[in-house]
């Protein structure tokens, strides 16, 4: 089959690997604009971009695909089936309407639990003990397509984003391999979602990262799980902002925010209901250090206060 790629991160190289290792006919691949990244705001290709220059695949880049010219082009491409893997832009139904196979997408949540664009994430915040990967035929609708196959996995207690993510984009490219299998086979069965039994996983936003120490130590220590290592979390102490990466549940009491131990451990704060003891930081303006080592040189009094900047 002509199929064309489209995806952007380093999510979606694993799967656009394995259609080159599978000899796949890739006629183009799709992915978003360079852009400026980082602290010296360089411009940089897409990962996508990069793989696909490395093994001769011609690459588009439009700013909107969903423009007339950028449809008729890829059109002209006569794709039989279309990939998607974290492209990051909504597909019209123009578009959609190309291949003869369709257009499956490669989603990394089990569908339709978590729909949107920071699955990766939620599913850790909220607390998911299992989350994987599922392949769907993609139609207008937001993750709404039916669903084709699906790979589970185990999301361990202590792990993060970062972890996840990494273990998913090989899980997900296994997936398309089967997917296009069956596929190959005519064996390919399509299932219908459940609305009723969606969550939308919206896009995070630096905000999103403030801990609220109101909320049980569970509560804390997935939203720490889940934002790391993007957008991160964060708390004030002294009114400078305190970046948290890794956190431990305990069992000490306190008034929420207050700082009830510091020392060789970490440092420890009250919570609903019991405590966490913060393992990794990063103060404004300092080095992130394993909180043993920083406390070993900044000293943060028992009875301090966590929590927004204006904070007493």
């Amino acid at each position: 089959m002509r199929i064309i790629f489209m995806g952007t991160p380093e999510f979606a190289c694993p799967t656009l690997q394995k259609l080159i290792d599978r000899k796949e006919e890739v006629v183009a691949v799709i992915t978003q604009p360079d852009r400026p990244r980082g602290r010296g705001q360089q411009t940089l290709s897409p990962p996508v971009k990069v793989l696909a220059e490395q093994h001769g695949i011609p690459v588009m880049q439009p700013v909107k695909v969903r423009v007339p010219e950028v449809v008729e082009s890829i059109r002209e491409l006569a794709p039989d089936l279309i990939v998607v893997v974290a492209f990051g832009q909504i597909l019209p139904k123009s578009l959609l309407d190309i291949p003869p196979y369709g257009c499956i997408n490669v989603h990394a949540s089990l569908l339709p639990r978590w729909r949107g664009a920071a699955p990766l994430n939620w599913c850790i915040i909220d607390g998911d003990t299992e989350t994987g990967v599922t392949t769907m035929m993609m139609d207008v609708g937001l993750d709404t397509g039916d669903m084709l196959l699906k790979k589970t996995t185990p999301i361990d207690p202590d792990e993060n984003t970062q972890s996840l993510h990494d273990r998913l984009s090989i899980i997900g490219a296994d997936a398309l391999a089967e997917t296009l299998d069956l596929l190959n086979a005519g064996k390919l069965v399509r299932e219908k979602q459940d609305d009723a039994l969606t969550c939308y996983a919206s896009m995070l936003k630096k905000e999103d990262g403030l801990i609220d120490w109101s909320r049980d130590p569970r509560s804390v220590k997935n939203l720490v799980r889940g934002m790391t290592p993007w957008p991160g979390t964060y708390t004030f102490l002294d009114g400078k902002m305190l970046k948290v990466y890794r956190v431990r549940i305990a069992e000490g009491e306190g008034e929420p925010g207050t700082v009830i131990g510091a020392g060789r451990q970490g440092l420890e704060v009250a919570c609903a209901g019991g405590s966490v003891i913060i393992e990794e930081l990063q103060l404004e303006g300092k080095k992130r250090l394993p909180a043993g080592d920083f406390l070993a040189g900044y000293k943060i009094a028992t009875g301090a206060k966590l929590g927004h900047k204006d904070a007493a």
